[in-house]
């Protein structure tokens, strides 16, 4: 087995992987209005979302030192530009773990409290809840989507899989940065349908895309 098909091979597990993370990393209780109530009474799925969000930034990092010498073929400033967008993309995963190890910490001072200031805590989590949206859905989107669009342009340039996953990847990043900028600017909110619909094209395709490699590797043409 060559370099370039086991690094399709590991690609392929990285991209599922880190779709299986991003799905057990969400916590639904915080976008209920009583989640400083339910958090401390789920602790346990709080850390095993804590647990997966770790995970799937450690995954991304992963990705971006796999995927990096391949662009470097192609152009190596453009290469240089993937890595740093991909890490920064990482690095607000990271951070997004830490809001919500303290909004499990505010919940439980909430529920230890015996007459707690109600406005102090709703502020305090409020605070908190938005920043850790803000983090995952727009400080990790925006810079993981433009390392996106380079990593789609340079396969579809170096043909290391079909053309038509490299523009359909391409296409979907486009449509999660647009959405995403809509979020950003307080067009349409984060729980809604148009937010789902259009990140729907970028998640089925990094799956179609695991699957490919896994199977089929990077085109011969790109062989060491």
């Amino acid at each position: 087995m060559s370099s370039y098909r086991k690094k399709a091979l590991i690609f392929g597990v990285l991209l599922i992987l880190g779709l299986v993370s991003g799905m057990f990393s969400t916590v639904p209780a915080l976008e209920q209005s009583d989640y400083l109530i339910k958090l401390s009474s789920i602790k346990v799925q709080v850390l095993v979302a804590m647990f997966f969000q770790f995970t799937m930034a450690t995954v991304y990092v992963c990705v971006a030192v796999l995927i990096y010498p391949i662009i470097k073929k192609y152009n190596e400033g453009i290469a240089l530009a993937y890595f740093g967008f991909r890490i920064i993309g990482a690095a607000f995963l990271f951070i997004g773990i830490v809001s919500l190890m303290l909004l499990l910490f505010i919940s439980e001072r909430f529920m230890i409290e015996s007459q707690p200031d109600l406005s102090y805590f709703k502020t305090i989590g409020e605070l908190l809840r938005l920043f850790r949206d803000g983090v995952n859905h727009i400080g990790m989107i925006l810079p993981w989507s433009l390392g996106g669009l380079i990593l789609y342009y340079c396969s579809f340039r170096m043909n290391l899989f079909p053309k038509w996953l490299s523009i359909w990847g391409f296409i979907g990043c486009n449509l999660t940065l647009v959405v995403t900028f809509l979020l950003m600017f307080d067009v349409i909110k984060l729980i809604t349908p148009i937010y789902f619909i259009m990140n729907t094209p970028t998640a089925i395709f990094e799956l179609v895309l695991a699957v490919y490699l896994i199977m089929k590797g990077f085109n011969p043409i790109v062989e060491d």
